[in-house]
């Protein structure tokens, strides 16, 4: 089958790799549309230690065309997107109930074979059915939706809270959905890319900027502060910007050299708290819950839709920060 391979350090490209069979517990998915992800930028950088080469995807769904032996939860032909989650089970974190801290973590499109691909293999449990209102192309938002909901189980916001979120790509502009949702008075939006602000205010924000300075509450700082960009320059503004006994949220994924100064007085004198939020956990089926419901618009959300063989030129896109959520689909 034809699929996109990032084979070594900076290099990924599109061609042959064997079909996928499928284990007694697994199904194989027919991908209908596979996302973009960060995280498929620091695979090809070389980190999350994955093991190279490698078919990425970890944000995909599509239609199961083939079953295990053992599987008795699907029939061919249903329409699912993916958790990509690989858990052991076994390990202190899963027994306490953090399997996104696993100490064998795993996850289709990272560590095993993804959904940049005309087929992938995925266990049966990790499949949700999608409603028969839902495009199976536009069920690829459901994984990142599914990660930002891990981000606000991470946060409990309060009601009336004022939020700050630096970042305006597919995940800035998803936590901006749930903050309107969970009852936030106020959603800032910072960003330099004034294209993507442009969607921000169309999803509603109540202001926007290319510095958090230049936005109102800046002199009396945010209940909730959220990195949804993993850049440097805007962890450290974003640390400097929560009120008093507010929240500071890392959800962007930095590099693995990004670093950042705290105030320890501050945090104690304050009562400031800096939490993270990494992947999904437990909150896939409710992300897919959300979806139906309309938590999110498509059309807004995806930007770009191009031809699986496009892949590197995709990535590459994804890279220079040009769109919104570009997803890839496989032509059968």
């Amino acid at each position: 089958m034809k699929a996109a391979i990032i084979e070594s350090v900076g290099k990924v490209v599109y061609g042959e790799v064997p079909d996928p069979t499928p284990g007694p517990r697994d199904v194989v998915v027919e991908v209908a549309a596979c996302g973009l992800c960060g995280t498929d930028l620091h695979i090809l950088q070389g980190e999350f230690a994955p093991t190279l080469p490698v078919v990425p995807g970890h944000e995909f769904a599509g239609r199961v065309v083939a079953l295990g032996s053992e599987v008795t939860s699907l029939a061919l032909d249903d329409r699912v997107a993916v958790d990509p989650s690989l858990y052991c089970y076994e390990c202190r974190y899963c027994r306490l109930g953090h399997n996104n801290m696993c100490e064998r973590w795993a996850a289709i499109g990272v560590t095993t074979a993804g959904g940049a691909a005309e087929y992938a293999v995925a266990p049966a449990a990790n499949c949700v059915r999608l409603p028969d209102h839902i495009s199976t192309q536009d069920a690829a938002l459901i994984e990142p939706l599914s990660c930002a909901v891990r981000g606000y189980d991470v946060l409990r916001t309060q009601l009336a809270s004022h939020v700050l979120i630096y970042g305006s790509g597919t995940m800035g502009l998803m936590m901006l959905e749930l903050a309107k949702r969970t009852g936030a008075a106020s959603v800032d939006v910072v960003d330099l890319n004034e294209d993507r602000l442009t969607t921000a205010r169309t999803l509603g924000c109540t202001a926007t900027a290319t510095s958090a300075e230049e936005l109102s509450r800046a002199g009396d700082g945010w209940n909730v502060v959220i990195d949804a960009t993993g850049n440097a320059a805007a962890i450290q503004d974003g640390l400097n910007r929560v009120a008093k006994a507010g929240t500071y949220l890392q959800f962007g994924v930095a590099d693995y050299a990004t670093r950042a100064t705290i105030d320890p007085y501050k945090i104690y004198n304050q009562e400031i708290t800096i939490t993270g939020s990494m992947a999904v956990l437990h909150s896939y089926e409710r992300a897919a819950e959300l979806f139906a419901a309309g938590v999110l618009d498509p059309a807004v959300f995806i930007s770009d839709r191009l031809p699986l063989a496009d892949y590197p030129a995709a990535l590459d896109r994804f890279s220079s920060g040009l769109g919104r959520k570009i997803v890839v689909t496989p032509a059968h």
